[in-house]
């Protein structure tokens, strides 16, 4: 009696939450395609971000924001009161868990870089783009990524679930007006322990911060059970590992382990040359990927931001015209200048997908994210289908590539148990795409309905309402 009691509770306490999720404002309503307490999406393929190879003429049923059964059309009874969607010649594949994100976007100041806050913009393209969870790898305003987090979660905006990561931990030495900067390890552990009591769940080391920093970081995050990651130069991959970081950013463009003769803590910005000099086969880089593997240490692809301008897209995933008319200029024109003249970004991008295969293939936790800032040809949402077109571009097979952008963010979230796959019991985050990303990898760009817990969102109306948007908020 009182087990079934007990039961009777938490189903209760569930259906309230499910009920407050469901409240959304006018303005985010307008987005919404499907939301009903049952939906059967039937004849589907599914690619169920397991690794598993696809299935074809499955029906998924949603319940209350969750997958309750996924399986073959014969075997699946749906409900006389479902919402019925007919995915015949479509796919289902995960929500995206993407792992290297942020809400702002390239805004020079004067000769100097610098990044602005987009606060509406983004989110909305993330979410557009089939990013149901996000880590902010990084935050200029993190008291907006927070507000911003809250306020998707009470259905006033629209965007995905978000992990927000802590200001850099980044010593003095860059002119970038928004970058947060702390002086020794004791600033870093108080920041550390100030912006965690504040909500922020993920930490990141920067360029120029040292082992000592890193080690103080990683000693208050790990207490609280929360994670470290790093875009790191001073510090060598290895010595990171070492240390206990968690992740590490940019794949192995960011490794400083082969500069000759190194000196510690110092970023001597040589980690370029000495990677394009590095033979793509080496021993070296097979020792360093089997010691990251052995540390357990998790590596975020970021091909996007990397991706070289001759022969291919202006603005990553066909977004030029989501930029506001004055970058659209910015960025047709700097395009145009490096057509032809990037050959040696060229081999390191293709050196750089070439390690990330091997690291993967060595058993290591690749995960996926974008990085929309560098240059500014990285916006969100459009990157993110980008992503997953380059992952395969790499060698993964697109079934690998749809794993690593959702599963391997969740595991690595510690969230797997509830997000990254299309399994009964897990939250309803799924995307469905007119057409079949096994066939051809850029129909991941037809993406149609965003399922957030369970709420269908119309990708295609909200790429369009950002439309010129991004530079303004």
């Amino acid at each position: 009696m009182a087990i079934r009691f007990l039961l009777s509770a938490v189903l209760l306490l569930c259906a309230a939450i499910y009920s407050k999720a469901q409240q959304f404002t006018p303005q985010v309503q307008e987005y919404i395609k499907v939301n009903a307490p049952t939906v059967a999406l039937t004849d589907a393929k599914v690619i169920d971000g397991t690794g598993k190879p696809a299935q074809l003429h499955q029906t998924v049923l949603l319940q209350k924001g969750r997958i309750v059964q996924v399986g073959p059309m014969k075997k699946v009874k749906v409900p006389a009161d479902a919402q019925v969607i007919n995915c015949a010649g479509k796919t289902l594949i995960p929500g995206l868990v993407m792992l290297h994100e942020h809400l702002y976007y390239t805004m020079p100041v004067g000769g100097y870089f610098n990044i602005a806050q987009m606060p509406y913009s983004f989110p909305r393209l993330y979410l557009a783009g089939g990013a149901t969870t996000i880590r902010t790898a990084g935050s200029i305003e993190p008291q907006t990524d927070l507000a911003i987090k809250r306020m998707i979660g009470e259905g006033k905006l629209i965007g995905p679930d978000m992990d927000v990561t802590a200001p850099y931990m980044e010593e003095p030495s860059m002119d970038i007006p928004a970058l947060n900067t702390i002086h020794g390890p004791e600033e870093a552990a108080a920041a550390t322990k100030f912006w965690a009591d504040k909500g922020c769940t993920s930490f990141k080391m920067y360029m120029h911060a040292t082992r000592a920093d890193l080690a103080a970081v990683v000693r208050e995050a790990h207490q609280r059970h929360l994670k470290v990651t790093g875009h790191l130069c001073s510090i060598t991959y290895r010595e990171a590992a070492e240390i206990g970081i968690d992740n590490l950013e940019h794949g192995f463009m960011a490794s400083s382990d082969f500069v000759p003769n190194k000196a510690p803590d110092v970023c001597d910005n040589a980690t370029r040359q000495s990677l394009l000099r590095l033979p793509q086969n080496s021993p070296e880089m097979k020792s360093l990927i089997s010691f990251l593997v052995s540390k357990k240490v998790a590596l975020t692809s970021t091909l996007p931001v990397f991706e070289p301008y001759t022969n291919r897209e202006v603005v990553l995933g066909g977004g030029l015209d989501a930029l506001v008319p004055q970058l659209q200029e910015r960025e047709t024109a700097t395009w145009k200048q490096n057509q032809l003249k990037d050959t040696a970004s060229v081999r390191l991008f293709k050196k750089e997908m070439a390690w990330e295969k091997q690291f993967y293939d060595a058993g290591g936790l690749l995960v996926a994210g974008t990085d929309p800032t560098g240059a500014g040809r990285t916006i969100a949402g459009y990157s993110n289908r980008r992503q997953i077109e380059l992952l395969v571009e790499a060698g993964f097979t697109p079934v690998q590539a749809i794993k690593i952008s959702t599963l391997n963010g969740a595991v690595y979230l510690g969230r797997e148990r509830e997000i990254g796959t299309i399994e009964a019991g897990k939250q309803a985050d799924l995307i469905l795409i007119n057409g079949d990303p096994e066939k051809d990898i850029k129909q991941v760009r037809q993406m149609e309905i965003v399922f957030k817990n369970g709420v269908g969102f119309d990708s295609a109306k909200l790429f369009e309402s950002m439309k010129a948007k991004v530079g303004l908020n």
